[in-house]
């Protein structure tokens, strides 16, 4: 092979090198940050409801950030964790609620109460957003939502009762770990004290046998 030759063989494998080492980095980011929402609403395990993490009528996050999972709530007399933007900031009038699931102890059940506000319910896994509902679909005013694994899903129609009516509205998740953001836009001023309030308000719990 010629030296031109032996050049431009190096060449091509340094650019198909380069390439791969590229895209897979890319591909590892997500996978990798210790930053992102994904790995931040880690932090909401412990809670019961979701947490405020953008409150209606405030150009940035209004409330501290939740503390750690396995530390609970600050120490008496100790200053709350400063707030951190740790999601893009929505609109100022849309207050935004995040709880964290973990489906290794059990299928997790979603309940919120509806009113007169616009409020929108998303399930979030490590890849992104893959369900999405609207207080439009809410029953007796209430939307109740219950996240399962493919596993945890052939269990309960194994064990469910045929002659009992089930009106659980099963979602299948991609992953056993993920999170659920709650949206709830106030149109007016006097409406955001009670947009933050229903963005705070949303329970998630392990769906237990005797729940």
């Amino acid at each position: 092979m010629t030296p031109l030759g032996r050049f431009v063989l190096a060449t091509l494998c340094g650019l198909v090198l380069a390439g791969i080492v590229h895209v897979a980095t890319v591909l590892a980011i997500p996978y990798l940050a210790t930053g992102d929402a994904f790995a931040r609403s880690r932090a909401t395990l412990a809670n019961d409801t979701s947490v405020l993490v953008h409150a209606a009528g405030t150009v940035g996050p209004a409330e501290p950030a939740p503390p750690p999972a396995s530390s609970g709530q600050p120490a008496p007399g100790q200053p709350a964790p400063a707030p951190e933007g740790w999601l893009p900031r929505q609109d100022p009038a849309v207050a935004v609620g995040i709880c964290a699931y973990d489906l290794d102890d059990g299928p997790v059940r979603i309940t919120a109460e509806t009113g007169p506000l616009l409020e929108t319910i998303a399930l979030h896994g490590r890849n992104g957003a893959y369900y999405a509902i609207t207080d439009q679909a809410a029953l007796r005013g209430t939307v109740e939502l219950v996240i399962m694994t493919k596993r945890q899903f052939d269990e309960a129609l194994a064990t469910a009762d045929e002659d009992e009516r089930n009106r659980d509205v099963r979602i299948i998740a991609p992953s056993r770990e993920g999170f659920v953001s709650v949206r709830v836009l106030a149109a007016l001023p006097s409406q955001q004290a009670q947009a933050n309030e229903a963005a705070r308000s949303v329970s998630c719990t392990i769906d237990g046998p005797d729940e």
